[in-house]
């Protein structure tokens, strides 16, 4: 039997669907058992949340007042006490999952897999690499735990059928004092967060200025969507930074992807690849990004965007 550990992301008081998308993966190993495991100041609610998935044999709440905020290095102590039992230790392949997972790995002393986007074996597993332009299938070892992220990208959330039962568990392990929060500062948006949004509208180059990437989110407004950008809008002062999609930026996996004036450089389509549908807006018809798209429109951006809006009502 393989015991697997999965390690909640949340914020806000909601688990992150990243969380859903790696019970999937876990799921997905033969005789698996799936644990969740969820680090809180007050867990109830999430631990309720966790229990609702499909495919999870128990959550497992930890309450400290040491884990209102998820500090990497609080967590990691943790995670490798509570670890002892289990045969495999997953988190996201998101911002909190490769802060924490690394330093679970080292401090079980087992390398770590990162970016698992397929199951073959209870040890044996697909990621990509070169920028998703080769796939390799890699092997640990069977003696040793696996420590590893998912790449969230390439799995469908798992359903919301289930009913897992919930267990207080208190975890022994010495926290360090040299990390501790001291604020929290991010841009408040009020649009859906990009990395989990079912529309993303982006926005490329051709735009040719920030004034003119207004146009992209008045489309996103229509569409309720957050706003994504190239890494070209970004570096050219269009777009903030964390609003950049690609290897270097966001991994996104929405239902709808709409690239406006993106010509489809590998490193951004390296970062939209497991959208379902892909509508690309250029005005150059031979620009790389038609390769992917599922639909495609070439002519002048800003005339096209207009009408787009007009018919959205």
């Amino acid at each position: 039997m393989t015991h697997i550990l999965v390690i909640a992301e949340h914020a806000g008081g909601k688990l992150n669907p990243a969380t859903a998308k790696c019970v999937t993966c876990a799921s997905q190993i033969s005789d698996a058992t799936v644990d969740v495991a969820v680090f809180a100041a007050q867990a109830d609610a999430l631990a309720a949340e966790a229990a609702q998935i499909a495919g999870v044999n128990r959550v497992l709440k930890i309450e400290d007042a040491a884990n209102a905020e998820p500090l990497a290095a609080l967590l990691a102590p943790q995670v490798v006490s509570l670890a002892q039992k289990y045969s495999h230790v997953f988190g996201p392949s998101t911002t909190f999952g490769k802060d924490l997972m690394p330093r679970v790995a080292a401090l079980l002393g087992v390398g770590q897999l990162s970016d698992i986007m397929a199951v073959e074996a209870s040890h044996r597993f697909r990621r990509p690499i070169y920028a998703g332009n080769a796939i390799i299938t890699v092997e640990a070892p069977a003696d040793r735990k696996v420590v590893a992220t998912v790449r969230t990208a390439s799995f469908q959330a798992a359903g919301g059928a289930g009913s897992a039962p919930i267990e207080a568990v208190d975890v022994t392990a010495e926290l360090p004092s040299h990390t501790r929060f001291i604020s929290r500062s991010a841009a408040a948006t009020g649009r859906p967060d990009l990395q989990t949004a079912a529309r993303v509208v982006s926005g490329g180059r051709a735009l040719g200025s920030a004034e003119n990437f207004k146009v992209i989110y008045s489309l996103a407004d229509k569409l309720g969507a957050p706003v994504g950008a190239s890494r070209a809008a970004v570096d050219a002062g269009y777009a903030a930074n964390d609003l950049q999609v690609g290897q270097t930026g966001k991994i996104i996996s929405p239902e709808l992807y709409i690239a406006v004036g993106i010509s489809g450089a590998i490193q951004h389509l390296t970062g939209i690849k497991d959208a379902r549908t892909i509508v690309a807006i250029n005005k150059d018809a031979e620009a790389p990004i038609f390769e992917v798209a599922d639909i495609g429109l070439v002519g002048d951006l800003f005339a096209i965007l207009p009408e787009l809006e007009k018919a959205l009502g």
